[in-house]
C-alpha cells in the first residue's frame, strides 16, 4: 500500500489527495463509465428501464444492478470482432449460473480458474467442451472433474500439475477416450501497465513456465511426447486493466517465437493461441479502453506478420475477455447514512478545500474491496435525484470497522446530501460481488438484472441464516438479522 489506508493525511504521509476541479454538472452520466441503459428520468437514475428508488425499495441496499443488455451486448462485440477466434468470458471477473447460460446461448466459451466455478458453469448447462480450465495450483480432485466432464482445455501452469494430470488422462484414453487437450501456459516477462497485484507476465510470480529460463520450451516438448496428453497450444496473460496493445503485440511476438522452437525441436505444429484477456474499462471519464475491434484487428495483424516471419502457419486466436464484458454494465446502489464533515488541517494544500465530508454508506469493502485492495479508483452520483447545490468534497466510505473501507476516495458531491438520499457506483460488475465478504458479518447483496424495465434477481441476497448455518454452534440458532436498507429520509420525488 503506498499510503496509509484511511488517506494521505494519517502520518503526515502526502498531501490531500486532490479530486480536481468540480465538473459543471454533478448529476451527468458519462457514456464511458456508465451502463448503456443508464438515463436520468426527472432528475432519477433509471437503469434499464427502471429508477433506482423503485429497484431499492423492491429489492433493498446495497443492490448490484445488472443491465442484461449491456453485458450481451459488449459479450456481442467481442464475438463479432473476434469472429474468426474464440472469445472465453473470464468467469472469475462475475460468475452465477443466469451468466453461464447468457454467455452460452450468445455463442462465447468460459474460462474458469477453480473447480467450483467449472461446477458453476456444469450445474447451468454449459457445455464443457467450450470450458478451459485455469489455476495455478488445481487439485487432483479439480482435475479429475474436468477431465471427467471432458473439458475443452486444461491450461497447464507447472511440471506438478503435468504429473497430476497424467494419470487421469492415461486412465481416460485407456477407456477408449481421447487424449485430455490441453495448453501450457507460457509467462513471457511482459510489463503490463497495471497495478503489481494483477500484472501477470512478470518473471518473479505464481503463473505459468517461464520463456526465459527454457522452461516453457520443456514443459511443451514434455507435453507432446505424452500420448494421454494433447498440446493444442500456448497461452500468454500479461495483466488486467490495460489500454493499450503493445503489451500483447509483444507477447504475441514472444509467444510465436516460442511456437516456432516448438515445432524445431518436435514437428509439431501447435493450433492454437491464446493471447488472454486484461482488456481495460472506463472508470473514470479520462480512462480511454480499446474497443474490442480495434483490439482484434491489431491483434491479427500483428499475429499474423510473426506467422510470415518464421514460416509458420496462423493459428487459432483465442482471448479472454471479463471485465470488459461484466465491468461496466453493473451499478452498486448505497443508502447514505452517516455524513461527517472532517477538516483536514488548519490549511489545506492549494486548491483544496479545508473540509471533506465522510459520506458512510450501508456497504462497503465487503462488497467492493478493490479500492482497499488495489487502489481502485471510482466515480458515483446521487442517484435518486439531482441537485443544483454546491459541490462538496467528499470521500464514500463504508460501514465496517477499518480506516481502509473505502469505496470513492475523493470525489465532489452536491453538498445537500442527506441521510436516506441514495448513491450509485458505477462499473462495479466485475471482481466485486465475486471478491464480497461477510467481514464484521455483513451479509452479501443480491445481484438483479434489469431488462427493458423489469428485474430479476440472478444471485438472491444473502441472510444471518445462510451465515449461521455454516457455525457449528448457531447452526439451529433462529438469526435475528438486521432488514436491508430501504430508501427513507432523503428520498425525494
Amino acid at each position: 500500500m503506498r499510503a496509509h489506508p484511511a488517506g494521505p493525511l494519517h502520518g503526515n504521509i502526502t498531501p490531500p489527495t486532490a479530486a480536481g476541479a468540480p465538473p459543471a454538472s454533478l448529476g451527468d452520466l458519462d457514456e464511458r463509465v456508465w451502463p448503456r441503459g443508464a438515463t436520468r428520468v426527472d432528475g432519477e437514475l433509471h437503469l434499464a428501464g427502471r429508477s433506482v428508488t423503485d429497484l431499492v425499495r423492491e429489492h433493498g441496499s446495497p443492490l448490484f444492478v445488472l443491465d442484461e443488455d449491456d453485458f450481451r451486448g459488449r459479450a456481442a462485440d467481442f464475438r463479432d470482432a473476434f469472429a474468426d477466434a474464440d472469445v472465453h468470458y473470464a468467469s472469475k471477473a462475475f460468475l452465477c449460473g443466469q451468466v453461464a447460460r447468457w454467455v452460452a446461448e450468445d455463442g462465447l466459451h468460459l474460462d474458469v480458474c477453480s473447480g467450483n466455478e467449472l461446477s458453476v458453469a456444469l450445474a447451468a448447462g454449459f457445455p464443457a467442451e467450450r470450458i478451459a480450465l485455469h489455476g495455478n495450483n488445481k487439485s487432483l480432485v479439480e482435475l479429475a472433474l474436468a477431465v471427467d466432464a471432458g473439458v475443452g482445455h486444461v491450461v497447464l501452469d507447472s511440471f506438478d500439475e503435468i504429473e497430476r494430470l497424467l494419470p487421469l488422462a492415461a486412465a481416460r484414453v485407456a477407456a477408449g477416450g481421447a487424449p485430455v487437450s490441453v495448453l501450457v501456459r507460457t509467462t513471457v516477462g511482459i510489463e503490463a501497465h497495471t497495478h503489481e497485484f494483477i500484472a501477470t507476465a512478470h518473471e518473479d510470480q505464481k503463473f505459468g513456465f517461464s520463456l526465459a529460463t527454457g522452461d516453457a520450451l520443456t514443459a511443451a516438448v514434455r507435453v507432446i511426447r505424452e500420448p494421454a496428453l494433447e498440446l493444442s497450444g500456448l497461452h500468454s496473460h500479461i495483466g488486467s486493466q490495460i489500454f493499450d496493445t503493445q503489451g500483447f503485440e509483444a507477447a504475441a511476438h514472444r509467444v510465436v517465437g516460442l511456437m516456432a522452437q516448438v515445432q524445431q525441436a518436435t514437428g509439431v505444429v501447435l493450433e492454437q493461441l491464446n493471447l488472454g484477456g486484461g482488456f481495460g474499462i472506463a472508470y473514470l471519464a479520462d480512462d480511454d479502453p480499446i474497443a474490442p475491434a480495434d483490439v482484434a484487428e491489431r491483434m491479427r495483424r500483428v499475429v499474423a506478420a510473426e506467422c510470415a516471419a518464421l514460416d509458420l502457419p496462423v493459428p487459432q486466436l483465442a482471448v479472454e475477455p471479463g471485465r470488459a464484458i461484466a465491468g461496466p454494465g453493473t451499478v452498486t446502489l448505497y443508502e447514505i447514512g452517516t455524513i461527517k464533515p472532517v477538516r483536514l488541517g488548519s490549511s489545506g494544500a492549494p486548491g483544496t478545500p479545508g473540509v471533506r465530508n465522510y459520506v458512510s454508506v450501508d456497504g462497503g469493502m465487503s462488497d467492493n474491496i478493490r479500492t482497499a485492495l488495489y487502489d481502485a479508483a471510482y466515480t458515483c452520483v446521487l442517484a435518486n435525484r439531482v441537485s443544483g447545490a454546491a459541490p462538496a468534497l467528499c470521500r464514500v466510505v463504508g460501514k465496517h470497522c477499518e480506516s481502509g473501507d473505502v469505496l470513492v476516495r475523493d470525489l465532489w458531491l452536491p453538498s445537500d446530501v442527506v441521510p436516506g438520499d441514495l448513491l450509485a457506483v458505477a462499473a462495479t460488475g466485475a471482481y466485486c460481488w465475486s471478491m464480497a465478504s461477510n467481514y464484521n458479518y455483513l451479509l452479501k447483496p443480491p445481484v438483479v438484472a434489469v431488462r427493458d424495465g423489469v428485474s430479476a434477481t440472478i444471485v438472491r441476497r444473502q441472510t444471518l441464516s445462510d451465515v449461521f448455518a455454516l457455525d457449528a454452534v448457531l447452526a439451529d440458532v433462529p438469526a435475528l438479522a438486521v432488514p436491508p436498507s430501504q430508501p427513507s429520509i432523503g428520498v425525494r420525488s
